[in-house]
C-alpha cells in the first residue's frame, strides 16, 4: 500500500476516535444534567472556596468564586468562603478541615519557574493574604508544604482556577513553557495536595470549572474523576495526552492544551475514583 494512503489511514483512524471520545463525553454530560444526587447526602457534602488576593483582578476572581458557591448551593451542599482580604493561612487551614471540595482561585507560584530556587514553603500551594484586613495585594505563597497539612476529607476532590502554573502554563506574557515542563508543574501542583488526602487536582487557567461541580454533585456514581475531566465544554482534545506522576506514586494525569504550548487543561490523581466515592468521602 503506498505510504500516503497509509498515513490518510491513520489520520482517519484518529479522527474516529476523537469522534467517539467526544461522543462519549457529550453522552456522560447528557447524563450528568439529568441524574440528580439525593439531596440528604449533599448537603453532608463540604466545600470550601479559597479566593487569594490578585490586586485589581480582585473583583473579576470573587464574582468566578460567587458563581461556584451558588452552584454548589444549587445542589444542596454546605459553601464555606474565604476571601481575600481575610484569606490568611490560618482561616484557609481552618476553614478547609473536612473539605470534600476545595476550589482556590488566585495567583500560582509554581515549578519549574523562572523564580528560583524550589522550595517546598512556597511553590505549588496558594497565595494568600499576608496579614488580615491589608488589602488585595499583601500576597504570601503557600506552597506545598502548607498544602500537605490541610485535614480534606477522604476522597476529596481540588479544583485550582486562573492560575499560572497549575495547569502547565507560563505566566501572562513569557510565552509558552516546553511540553515537558508544563508536566513536571502539573506532577509538582498536585503533590502537596495528594498529602493531604486529595483524589485529583483539576486546574484550569482561562476557563470555568463548573463542570466539575455538576459531575460531581449530578453524574451517576459509576462515573470516575476520569471521565468528568473530559466533560468540559472548553476540552478540544486534538493535543491531548496522558503521564504517569513521578512524585506521587499511583496517580495519572491528563493534559488537553488548545493549541501547541498552550497548557491551560489538567487534571492529576487517583482518576479512577468514582463519584460514588467521593461523595461516600468523610
Amino acid at each position: 500500500m503506498p505510504q500516503h494512503s497509509s498515513g490518510a489511514q491513520r489520520a482517519s483512524i484518529r479522527r474516529i476516535r476523537s469522534l467517539l471520545t467526544t461522543v462519549l463525553a457529550a453522552l456522560f454530560l447528557a447524563t450528568a444534567m439529568t441524574a440528580t444526587a439525593p439531596d440528604a447526602q449533599a448537603a453532608t457534602r463540604k466545600v470550601v472556596i479559597v479566593v487569594g488576593p490578585v490586586g485589581g483582578a480582585t473583583a473579576s476572581y470573587r464574582s468566578s468564586a460567587n458563581k461556584l458557591a451558588d452552584q454548589a448551593r444549587s445542589y444542596g451542599a454546605s459553601v464555606t468562603k474565604v476571601y481575600t482580604p481575610n484569606a490568611t493561612w490560618s482561616r484557609v487551614y481552618e476553614a478547609a478541615k473536612g473539605a470534600n471540595l476545595l476550589i482556590y482561585l488566585g495567583h500560582g507560584n509554581g515549578w519549574p519557574s523562572p523564580h528560583a530556587p524550589f522550595d517546598v514553603k512556597a511553590k505549588d500551594g496558594m497565595g494568600l493574604n499576608r496579614t488580615a484586613d491589608s488589602g488585595n495585594s499583601n500576597t504570601k505563597y503557600y506552597g506545598e508544604y502548607y498544602m500537605a497539612k490541610l485535614a480534606l476529607a477522604e476522597n476529596a476532590v481540588v479544583v485550582l482556577n486562573r492560575l499560572c502554573y497549575a495547569s502547565g502554563n507560563n505566566e501572562w506574557g513569557a510565552g509558552n513553557p516546553t511540553k515537558s515542563t508544563a508536566v513536571k508543574r502539573v506532577d509538582n501542583y498536585g503533590y502537596g495536595f495528594f498529602r493531604a488526602g486529595a483524589k485529583a487536582v483539576y486546574a484550569s487557567g482561562i476557563t470555568g470549572v463548573g463542570y466539575v461541580l455538576l459531575g460531581l454533585f449530578q453524574a451517576s456514581s459509576g462515573a470516575t474523576l476520569g471521565d468528568i475531566f473530559w466533560t468540559d465544554p472548553s476540552r478540544t482534545e486534538t493535543y491531548k495526552f496522558a503521564f504517569t506522576s513521578v512524585r506521587t506514586p499511583g496517580a495519572t494525569a491528563g493534559m488537553d492544551p488548545y493549541a501547541r504550548g498552550r497548557y491551560y487543561r489538567s487534571v492529576i490523581g487517583f482518576l479512577g475514583t468514582t463519584v460514588g466515592d467521593w461523595r461516600a468521602g468523610g
